[in-house]
C-alpha cells in the first residue's frame, strides 16, 4: 500500500470514528443505566429487613464492614436485563459455597448503545443472577438472565440483585432515574408516606422524653418544638415525601451519637429536613415515594422513647398539614 493510500485510509477511519463520537458521545447518550429487573422499572433499592439494608455503605458483619454494592429489588425468577452495553465475563461468585444464588456476571463497556472498547466507561458485577451467557457482547436493555431463588437461601429477605462497581465505588446515581423536580400538579401536592409501617404518617404522642407535635414544650418549657416527629421503628425503610434535590448531611445533635444524621430535600414548593435517619445518598435527585434511607437506632440513644423521624421545615413552619394530606398515599 502506498503512503498516500495509507494516509487516505487513516483519514477515513478517523472521520468515521469522529462521527460516531459526535452521534454517541461517551457517557452522554445514557447517563443512567437501564432498568435491570422486570417489575422494578426505577431500579428501586432494597430497604432494610432482618438481614440488613441494601444501600451502599450499609453495615455488614456487625458493623465491622460496609456494603460495597447496592441491592436492587428483584423477585425470584424475574428476568434480568443489561444496564448498559458491554463485554461479559464470568462466572462471578460471591459466596463461594455453591448455594442456590452463588452466580453472577461482570459487564464492562462504554455505556453507549454500541461497544467502543477504546472509550472509558463502566464496569459492574451483577450477582445472585444466572446469566444466559458468561462471555461475548450484550446490549443495553437486552435480556441478561434471571434472578436466582434468594428466598431459598435467606427466607424473608427482600430478594435483590447485588450490583457492585468493579472499583467498589457507589453505583446509586447511575441506577437512579434522571428525574428533575417539576412543579407538582394540584392533585399531587400531598406528601407521601415517609416511613414503612406508618402509612398515615402518624405523629408521635407523648412519652417520658416529651411530645412529638409541632409547638410541644422543649427544655422545660423554655423552648418550642419547631418540627413534627413521625413515628418510625428503628431500622425501618424511609421514603421521600416529595420529589426534589438532596443536600446534607444534616446534624441535629452534633455529638456523633448513633442517630446524628439526616438529609434535606428541596423543590420549588417545599424544603424539609428529615433527621435521625441515614440516607442512601446526600446529594442528587430523589423521587416522591422513592427509598430515601433507613431509620437510625433511636432506642440506643433514648431507651423507651417512641422512635421517630424528626421532620422540620426549613423555614421552621408547621409541616403537620402536609403530612396529614399524605395519609393513605
Amino acid at each position: 500500500m502506498s503512503a498516500l493510500s495509507l494516509v487516505a485510509l487513516v483519514s477515513l477511519v478517523s472521520t468515521v470514528f469522529a462521527k460516531q463520537l459526535e452521534a454517541h458521545p461517551p457517557q452522554q447518550q445514557h447517563r443512567h443505566w437501564a432498568p435491570i429487573c422486570s417489575g422494578n422499572p426505577t431500579n428501586r433499592i432494597r430497604g432494610c429487613d432482618k438481614y440488613g439494608c441494601g444501600n451502599f455503605g450499609a453495615h455488614r458483619h456487625g458493623g465491622k464492614e460496609r456494603h460495597g454494592g447496592v441491592d436492587v429489588i428483584c423477585r425470584d425468577g424475574a428476568t434480568v436485563y443489561a444496564p448498559f452495553s458491554g463485554q461479559l465475563s464470568g462466572p462471578i461468585r460471591f459466596f463461594h459455597n455453591g448455594n442456590a444464588i452463588d452466580d453472577g456476571v461482570q459487564i464492562q463497556g462504554s455505556g453507549n448503545s454500541f461497544p467502543l472498547s477504546s472509550l472509558p466507561g463502566y464496569c459492574v458485577k451483577l450477582v445472585c443472577i444466572h446469566p444466559f451467557k458468561y462471555h461475548g457482547q450484550v446490549r443495553r436493555g437486552q435480556q441478561l438472565g434471571r434472578m436466582l431463588p434468594m428466598q431459598k437461601v435467606f427466607p424473608g429477605i427482600t430478594s435483590h440483585i447485588h450490583v457492585e462497581n468493579c472499583d467498589q465505588s457507589d453505583p446509586t446515581h447511575l441506577l437512579t432515574p434522571n428525574v428533575l423536580p417539576q412543579p407538582l400538579p394540584q392533585i399531587d401536592t400531598r406528601w407521601a408516606t415517609v416511613c414503612a409501617g406508618n402509612p398515615t404518617n402518624e405523629i408521635r404522642g407523648c412519652d417520658k422524653y416529651g411530645c412529638g407535635y409541632y409547638g410541644a414544650p422543649r427544655r422545660n418549657g423554655k423552648g418550642k418544638h419547631r418540627a413534627v416527629d413521625v413515628i418510625c421503628a428503628d431500622g425501618a425503610t424511609v421514603y421521600a415525601p416529595f420529589s426534589g434535590q438532596l443536600s446534607g448531611p444534616v446534624k441535629i445533635f452534633h455529638n456523633g451519637n448513633a442517630i446524628d444524621d439526616g438529609v434535606q430535600i428541596r423543590n420549588s414548593d417545599f424544603c424539609v429536613k428529615l433527621l435521625c435517619i441515614h440516607p442512601i445518598k446526600y446529594s442528587g435527585q430523589i423521587v416522591k415515594g422513592q427509598v430515601l434511607g433507613r431509620m437510625l437506632p433511636m432506642q440506643r440513644v433514648f431507651p423507651g422513647i417512641t422512635s421517630h423521624i424528626h421532620i422540620e421545615n426549613c423555614d421552621h413552619s408547621d409541616p403537620t398539614s402536609n403530612l396529614e394530606r399524605g395519609k393513605g398515599q
